[in-house]
């Protein structure tokens, strides 16, 4: 699946579609990405580093299914709400991710996953 990212602006996302799960594209804010980089990875229940996640820092790319029960997460809209980490937040039960789509509260067990994707130029991405 191939995506134009150039329609996303700063601190805006997109849902696209791949392999049947929908797909979460984020162009963090500077903000985003400091909080990101800035947590202690040792108080994580899944722990990763932001730089692991993504490949390009203002651009995260996750599989948007909760990995509790695999609902869809709210946060990729400007209305929604984003959980008490500036993420996602599933309200089915109550899970928190932060703005590198990682597990902070709740009771899902891990991070929202990162797909395998590749930039093909500066505005475009396949996934898969």
């Amino acid at each position: 699946t191939e995506v134009d990212l150039s329609d996303i602006s700063v601190g805006q996302g997109k849902t696209v579609k791949w392999r049947g799960k929908p797909v979460f594209i984020r162009k963090r804010t500077p903000q985003e990405i400091s909080q990101a980089k800035n947590v202690d990875i040792a108080s994580l229940r899944d722990p990763m580093n932001d730089k692991d996640r993504v490949q390009r820092d203002e651009w995260l790319i996750l599989v948007g299914v909760c990995t509790h029960l695999g609902c869809v997460p709210l946060g990729q809209k400007m209305s929604d709400t984003k959980g008490e980490y500036n993420g996602w937040f599933c309200p089915c039960h109550g899970s928190h991710y932060d703005s590198s789509g990682r597990i902070r509260k709740g009771p899902a067990p891990e991070n929202l996953a990162v797909p395998p994707y590749a930039f093909i130029s500066d505005t475009t991405i396949k996934i898969g």
